[in-house]
């Protein structure tokens, strides 16, 4: 459903083009204003379908994002009601970690990283960068293990004794050209991966207890968000 949006969001103005070009005379008069306004009129055309489009890509991309964000909430707490979104840290390092998610699972904890791209994935475990290519669009992006690798940490320091597995997850329609890297998978799987997840043996005895102190650590004021946004805007 999403996919058919956004194709046809992109596509509106292309197909309306061809209606345009085959009458021109019914849209303008060439003689009554010249050769140089037909041809202005036409640029500007062209030049609104690429904004149209652009804009449309975006719309699109916000949509998809939602439309993910909603599925993967809906899949968590599905599996258990020991789920945590959207939350601050403070860092293993240092400074803020923001965390996209985490479930407690009959294990361990999940530290959940979501990316919403749509098209094809390029990247290895090791790779420092990955690439998506969607169309015409090709960009760059952090490899999203190394990336969650900090935030998991960043759980591990609060409860030594926890486990806490780093998991990536793709919304939106993405394809990988190779077998995806261990830990990385579609939201259409992030239920069965839940499941079929297995920690290794675990010294932890209080599981609600550990949960509660993850609660309680866990930083959602405004200052502190603030905080976070000064921290991405100094690097």
């Amino acid at each position: 459903m999403i996919m058919c949006l956004r194709t046809a969001l992109t596509s509106l103005p292309l197909i309306a083009l061809p209606a345009v070009a085959a009458e021109p005379a019914a849209v303008i008069d060439i003689t009554s204003v010249g050769p140089a306004m037909f041809i202005f009129t036409i640029a500007g055309a062209l030049l609104l379908t690429l904004i149209f489009r652009s804009t449309a890509a975006h719309v699109a991309h916000f949509v998809v994002a939602r439309f993910g964000e909603f599925c993967i909430r809906r899949a968590l707490e599905a599996r258990s009601k020991d789920v945590l979104h959207d939350f601050i840290l403070p860092g293993a390092y240092g400074g803020l970690v923001k965390i996209d998610h985490a479930i407690m699972t009959a294990g361990g904890v999940l530290c959940i990283q979501t990316k919403h791209y749509n098209g094809i994935i390029f990247g290895e475990a090791q790779e420092p960068q990955w690439t998506n290519v969607d169309g015409v669009n090709r960009r760059k992006f952090l490899n999203p293990l190394i990336q969650n690798e900090g935030r998991t940490r960043a759980l591990q320091k609060i409860l030594p004794n926890l486990p806490v597995a780093n998991l990536v997850v793709f919304t939106g329609a993405v394809e990988f050209t190779t077998t995806p890297p261990k830990n990385v998978i579609r939201v259409r799987e992030l239920e069965s991966f839940i499941a079929k997840f297995v920690f290794g043996p675990s010294k932890l005895k209080d599981w609600d207890a550990a949960w509660l102190t993850i609660k309680s650590a866990a930083l959602t004021d405004k200052d502190t968000r603030k905080d976070f946004s000064a921290q991405l805007g100094f690097f």
